[in-house]
């Protein structure tokens, strides 16, 4: 590791230990500022879903805030509020999580809410069939109702894997929202919201003792119950082009999505290091390959981005996964043509490879972001705690940006010689609004 990117390191001092009942409890101590971030992950997330149930992670989420035991509906958003402190919650694909940031003085108080929760949510049929209610509009609003709302992130993955657990709607379809019951909702809540599957992580004004105290007081009465294995979401790689063809009477202009398979995120993350500069220096900023060649000199897009991870962040997501290219194009430029640009921009990469300069240029800017993200108490504890669940290791949050900054030129090229034009999965979007 290089001087520079050995001062990127960020050293926060990381403690944890784990609760009888399985919970995994990481804490981050910074007294530098008087608050403190309180996040709970679980081990659950889209990819989990069992058949019949697409959405269900989604719509746990919702219901998760719907009451407790010993805190009323709107009860949990009062109390956080009345400290003056913020919260929210969010799925991805293999975990979802519950947060909070607030004054240092209140952090028993969000600690008895997330363990409250944790221990007996609301699961009623009543706050069931509002929550469905609610997630089914934000698949109106979101999706159904929206240009490329669907597009590249629900639609790419059906062509792109294979399995369930990859290629099925996360948002959920309206049929097994609607179909679901109470008790499937208490079987998933057993299932997956046990202690021992989730990692609690605290983060900001600690002291070490004192919160060790309080996590086993409101936390270590929540009974053990098994926790299921980790789902095997890695697929073999392909061996062909996969395509398909979508309709968008509400887009203004036609689209095209590439995906390929990369590296797997947790067993080879250094390989997969060199996918994740590579992605950015496709894409990012005007000087971008694909910015000055689509969009600048051959006059092929009205814009595109490329990233790796279904929602954009390369960090939080497990095998398999894939760097996309999404190019909005122009009706009157074929989708082949753009097709053919980007095939040539990714091969130039893998055949010359990258000058240092353009490399550090994408490093910078990559490491810029992680370490923004680290300056707020909440998002260095988010980064935490998912390095926690996904990686096993808090510390790697810390450690992204240094990494980053070792990648050699050489890992880039060998990147893009894996984003193979005859492995990769193609959805072209074709805006039908205008037809008559």
């Amino acid at each position: 590791m290089t001087a520079a990117g050995a001062d990127l390191t960020l050293r926060h001092p990381v403690e944890r230990f784990r609760l009888e009942n399985g919970l995994r409890v990481v804490l981050a101590p910074d007294r530098s500022v008087p608050v403190v971030a309180v996040t709970v992950s679980y081990d659950v997330g889209m990819r989990n879903e069992p058949q019949g149930r697409t959405g269900f992670a989604h719509l746990f989420e919702h219901l998760m805030f719907q009451g407790s035991a010993n805190v009323p509906k709107m009860e949990h958003a009062r109390l956080v509020q009345a400290a003056g402190g913020t919260f929210n919650g969010s799925t991805h694909q293999d975990y979802t999580n519950y947060y909070e940031a607030l004054p240092a003085e209140a952090l028993e108080r969000a600690l008895f809410l997330e363990a409250d929760r944790m221990a007996a949510p609301a699961i009623t049929e009543e706050n069931l069939r509002n929550q469905i209610d609610v997630v089914k509009e934000e698949i109106r609003v979101n999706v159904l109702n929206r240009p490329y709302g669907a597009f590249p992130w629900l639609q790419l993955p059906a062509i792109a894997f294979e399995s369930f657990a990859n290629t099925h709607d996360g948002y959920g379809s309206f049929v097994d929202l609607e179909s679901s019951t109470v008790d499937d909702a208490a079987d998933f809540f057993h299932r997956y919201y046990a202690p021992g599957n989730a990692v609690l992580c605290l983060g900001g004004d600690l002291d070490v003792g004192e919160t060790e105290q309080l996590v086993r007081r409101w936390f270590g009465p929540i009974a053990a119950r098994e926790v299921p294995p980790t789902p095997p979401t890695g697929e073999p790689s392909p061996t062909t082009v996969r395509s398909g063809v979508v309709e968008d009477p509400l887009a203004p202009a036609p689209a095209v999505a590439l995906g390929w398979r990369v590296p797997d995120p947790v067993g080879d993350l250094d390989t997969y290091l060199g996918t994740v500069l590579l992605a950015e220096l496709l894409s990012e900023g005007d000087a971008s390959r694909l910015e000055r060649r689509l969009v600048h000199d051959d006059q092929l897009a009205i814009a595109q981005s490329s990233y790796v991870g279904l929602f954009g962040d390369p960090f939080d997501v497990r095998d398999a996964t894939l760097l996309t290219t999404q190019v909005h194009h122009p009706a009157s430029v074929p989708a082949e043509k753009v097709i053919t640009a980007v095939h040539e921009e990714v091969g130039r990469i893998a055949e010359e490879g990258v000058g240092t300069d353009e490399l550090t240029r994408v490093q910078a800017r990559t490491e810029a972001q992680l370490l923004r993200q680290a300056d707020s108490v909440l998002g260095r504890t988010l980064a935490f705690a998912t390095a926690e669940l996904v990686h096993g290791r808090a510390e790697l949050a810390g450690e992204l940006a240094a990494r980053l900054a070792a990648v050699t030129p050489e890992q880039v090229r060998t990147a893009a010689r894996g984003l193979d034009p005859g492995t990769v999965a193609v959805l072209e979007l074709r805006a039908t609004g205008g037809r008559r």
